[in-house]
């Protein structure tokens, strides 16, 4: 039967070397030991628990093989055969299996319960490991491996990780079990006890084969079903971009592709299964049979006695089940292996987010921030930034303008140091960004991306988000924000759910509350990254006047591409090619740099179209019979339940 490989299936498929190498049958035990090791570490009371559960069943297992073959011996052959009374022998047999019934029971409780224990915690062990790890490492690891995946790997590929948390006491037990079983069966007949040790030998030989010889393709099950956990995510996540394209058939056939492939695997992989547990699962009882027609030849001749040949029947029977459970452990052993190795990939990320130990900025007031001589790509060889040098005085409102791929977006996320320059550094008030301690940089910077993000919680929980902060902040936030009307109109206030990404609100409204809950913290650095961009200009122009009458005014740095922003800035830096080519007020380098006054032109003239585009949308609307059946909610600033993007009105 040949082995199952990883398969052809293109750019579904991972072509990481460490994850399709060709793996020895004793590799994967190792593997697997190296893994039980790791994840008992985590709870070893209750390993210890569910082994001695395993034992005192092991123990009851035999007690009750020498009890049935004694009472063979000297209760049941003296009735029938000598016709002996059963008063006074029946009640000790009695008492003695009910106590091995009592001590099998007690067995069974802790194995099970410790087991369940040790596995729910080890899995719990996993997702806490691999969020902190995501969290420590810098979000090159989001691109790597992609949400979707990621969902995967902290849900099914650890649950995975720790299926062989599940037969491995009772295993263990197991193992005594079948060393004490063999024992007493050679020592009762050392041919009966030959022949039962090679059937254990053959039946675990053919069960660690099988169970090697799936492993490559219990890993490709597990890339599979995050590819399908991929797919499902990007539909749910761009699901109105799907329905406005009309793209649900295109989409539904991509999903399809993709759990049709993860069902071509898991059937492969099953066919494997099922014909050699068809084959372990039958040879325990075949060689039963062989044992016990030996048995009798052997009492026939007079070296067994009945009693000994029931004890060893017994036995027999009760030895089904572990041989079975051993088989289990080595397929657990492989799917645990398989889950594990995704999840070591992110474990195991080595691109953490180094920090220093200054504990605190230098300044109370504004920040001042410097960039010297940064470089910065996304990707080898292909630079976003080059050799970018800036100054930004505290308290200054200082624009960032640029054609499409300039790096103004780049820069911004530098700022607030979401990435690392490859080269050069940023310094806040002096200091390396990155001399800066743990948790000391959300303090004093605060960014806010066009692309918002809410939470499925209440405009109090989504705007104080975690931060030590009172109702009264959270509405001095929103006030600056020019949020505050709109949220008041809301049915429950500040308590009013928002739903899963804040469906319910415009896009304008999404961007303000995100701008609240950046200026809660009162931050001394405001990046705001074309953050304003769906809100109206005669708003965004109230916001930034707010900004710097506030009571702890903020050094704010702006992505923008409107005029009315670009005029409302001290400054700009005019950015091209990954670098700064022009500094000044807004007339400075209007007058001075031909590509700034042709970008702001251009700019211009795009908002002029937007703006006749919108004209012409609001007159078909007015223009069409709107019934009331089919009304939307209707939202204070005037928006209704379709919407979700677009600028909004005061």
């Amino acid at each position: 039967m040949g082995r199952l490989d990883s398969g052809t299936n293109g750019a579904l498929l991972s072509t990481d070397p460490v994850l399709t190498a060709t793996t020895s049958p004793w590799q994967v035990v190792h593997l697997g030991v190296r893994l039980v090791v790791r994840l008992v570490r985590g709870a070893p009371g209750r390993f210890l628990l569910a082994i001695t559960g395993a034992l005192l069943f092991t123990g009851a297992i035999v007690a009750s093989a020498l009890v049935v073959g004694a009472a063979t011996d000297d209760l049941i052959v003296p009735v029938l055969e000598v016709g002996e009374p059963v008063r006074g022998r029946l009640a000790p047999v009695v008492w003695l299996l009910l106590g091995v019934s009592v001590w099998k029971a007690v067995g069974i409780i802790l194995r099970r319960g410790a087991a369940t224990a040790l596995q729910v915690t080890a899995q719990t062990d996993l997702r806490r490991q691999l969020i902190r790890r995501l969290f420590g490492t810098s979000l090159r690891a989001y691109e790597r491996h992609g949400v979707g995946d990621l969902l995967s790997t902290a849900d099914v590929d650890t649950r995975q990780a720790t299926f062989v948390l599940a037969p491995l006491p009772f295993a263990t037990g197991v193992v005594g079990l079948l060393v004490a079983a063999i024992a007493v069966i050679t020592v009762t007949d050392p041919l009966l006890g030959v022949t039962a040790l090679g059937l254990l030998v053959v039946v675990v030989g053919i069960d660690l084969r099988g169970a090697w010889l799936t492993f490559e393709g219990m890993e490709e099950i597990q890339r599979r079903r995050g590819r399908v956990a991929a797919v499902a995510h990007e539909s749910f996540d761009g699901a109105l971009t799907i329905t406005s394209l009309g793209r649900e058939d295109q989409e539904r056939a991509r999903f399809q592709v993709a759990a049709d492939h993860l069902r071509d695997q898991l059937v492969a992989v099953g066919r494997v299964w099922t014909s050699y547990r068809a084959v372990t699962e039958g040879l325990p009882s075949a060689g039963a049979i062989v044992i016990l027609v030996l048995g009798s030849w052997r009492v026939v001749d007079g070296a067994l006695s009945p009693g000994e040949l029931v004890r060893v029947a017994y036995l027999l029977s009760l030895l089904v089940v572990p041989v079975r459970m051993i088989g289990y452990l080595f397929w657990d052993t492989s799917q645990s292996v398989a889950g594990w190795r995704r999840v070591a990939r992110v474990l195991e990320e080595e691109d953490p987010v180094a920090h220093g130990e200054v504990a605190a900025a230098r300044s109370a007031g504004p920040a001042a921030i410097t960039a010297s001589d940064v470089s910065f790509s996304y990707e080898p060889d292909v630079p976003v930034l080059s050799d970018l040098s800036l100054s930004i005085e505290p308290g200054t409102t200082v624009a960032i303008v640029g054609p499409t791929g300039s790096g103004k977006s780049s820069l911004a996320v530098l700022l607030a140091r979401l990435w690392d320059p490859d080269a050069g550094s940023l310094h806040l008030d002096g200091t390396d960004l990155r001399a800066l301690a743990p948790g000391v940089l959300p303090g004093e910077v605060a960014y806010v991306a066009q692309d918002t993000f809410l939470f499925d919680d209440s405009v109090l929980g989504n705007v104080a988000l975690g931060a030590p902060v009172d109702a009264d902040a959270v509405r001095d936030a929103l006030r600056l924000a020019n949020a505050e009307v709109f949220v008041e109109a809301l049915p429950q206030g500040l308590d009013t759910p928002l739903g899963e990404r804040g469906a319910t609100l415009s896009g304008g409204q999404r961007q303000r509350l995100a701008l609240a809950r950046a200026l809660v913290r009162r931050p001394r650095l405001l990046i705001l990254d074309d953050a304003t961009s769906a809100v109206d200009p005669s708003v965004e122009a109230r916001i930034l006047r707010g900004l710097k009458q506030a009571t702890r005014p903020s050094t704010v740095v702006i992505v923008a591409s409107r005029r009315a922003t670009i005029l409302l800035a001290d400054r700009v830096l005019f950015l091209d090619d990954g670098q700064v080519r022009a500094s000044g007020t807004h007339e400075q380098l209007l007058a001075s740099v031909p590509g700034y006054a042709r970008l702001l032109e251009a700019y211009e003239q795009d908002a002029a179209e937007r703006t006749e585009q919108e004209r012409r949308q609001r007159d078909d609307a007015l223009q069409r019979p709107h019934p009331r059946s089919r009304e939307g909610r209707q939202y204070p600033d005037g928006g209704g339940a379709a919407r979700s993007t677009g600028s909004d009105a005061p």
